[in-house]
């Protein structure tokens, strides 16, 4: 190894310890305004909940723009519902410039509007499920985070992405989940990189699994989806509350965060995934477990499809 390469290591194994600790210092919600997707239920509206408390002025987008309006109400003064799709790129310009006329400016952006398909392998998956989730999670995050950039960058603000631990853990059932989510931790890493001359600042958030009724539909309330996520050890099948989802964009946004990890027994997984990850694989692979679920998956989706023709 040259003494180059070994003065590089050294200098980035100093600035892990900052890195870990991460922020640039305090930034106080109060009287900004903060722009949040996805926001009539789950994690989005615990986290508007979250930043009203602490004086922030809001616009809560989602696609159903009455539970946004209604959620917004419930708030108070301060806080108004847009309807608006993140997949719809004109949709949401437009909801920017609502957001503008209504408060002047943008401060703070979380594009943490998602959804999740239906578990199937990727090779008998209808590819519109895959466009569709690929469309709200990943591209959906560029249409809601580009339009505002100006107003960020001029506001010395902040951008939250709402990624996954999906982003770094194994895919099968729900490979466009963790492809989408993959690709939103990469666009907030660069978008971070990128804002920093500027004197704004972008975070990452991840989660775990979140008790929402995302979670519930998709883990809980399909046999299929239960049995993949008791591929989970403890402590990755963890679950938190939206409150607390909510509470770890909250604390990061006040110290401009690079990333947020919730539950915490993630983070040792995150740090270590690149070597984890090669041996997970190999395992999973290996599983009958995984290769009987896969197989009985696949079964199913043939059922349902030759049910639907017959119908």
């Amino acid at each position: 190894m040259s003494a180059h390469t070994l003065h590089t290591v050294r200098k980035l194994l100093r600035a892990v310890p900052s890195a870990l600790a991460g922020g640039q210092g305090g930034y106080d919600v109060e009287g900004k305004v903060v722009v949040i997707t996805g926001a009539a239920t789950g994690i989005g509206y615990a986290l508007a909940r979250l930043l009203y408390a602490r004086g922030a002025r809001l616009a809560l987008v989602d696609i159903d723009g009455r539970a946004a309006t209604a959620a917004a109400t419930g708030l108070g003064a301060r806080a108004v519902g847009i309807g608006a799709d993140v997949a719809d790129r004109a949709d949401m310009r437009l909801a920017i410039d609502r957001v503008r006329e209504r408060f002047g400016g943008i401060d703070v952006v979380v594009a943490n509007a998602g959804i999740v398909p239906k578990p199937s392998s990727i090779r008998l998956m209808d590819p519109a499920d895959f466009d569709r989730v690929l469309a709200v999670n990943l591209t959906g995050v560029f249409n809601t985070v580009h339009p505002s950039l100006d107003d960020i960058v001029a506001a010395r603000g902040h951008v939250v992405v709402v990624s996954s631990c999906a982003a770094f853990a194994p895919g099968m059932g729900g490979s466009p989940y963790m492809v989408s989510k993959a690709g939103v931790e990469q666009f907030g890493r660069a978008l971070r990189v990128e804002l920093a001359a500027s004197g704004a600042t972008a975070g990452v958030a991840y989660f775990g699994i979140v008790d929402t009724a995302m979670t519930h539909e998709t883990l809980d309330d399909d046999d299929m989806g239960a049995e993949l996520g008791d591929l989970l050890p403890w402590p990755l099948n963890k679950r938190i509350s939206p409150t607390e989802a909510a509470a770890s964009i909250a604390d990061g946004i006040a110290r401009r965060a690079p990333r947020t990890i919730a539950p915490s027994g993630w983070e040792p997984y995150a740090m270590l995934r690149g070597a984890l990850n090669v041996v997970l694989d190999q395992q999973l692979s290996t599983d009958e477990r995984v290769r009987s679920l896969t197989n009985r998956l696949e079964q199913r989706i043939r059922a349902e499809r030759g049910r639907a023709i017959d119908a």
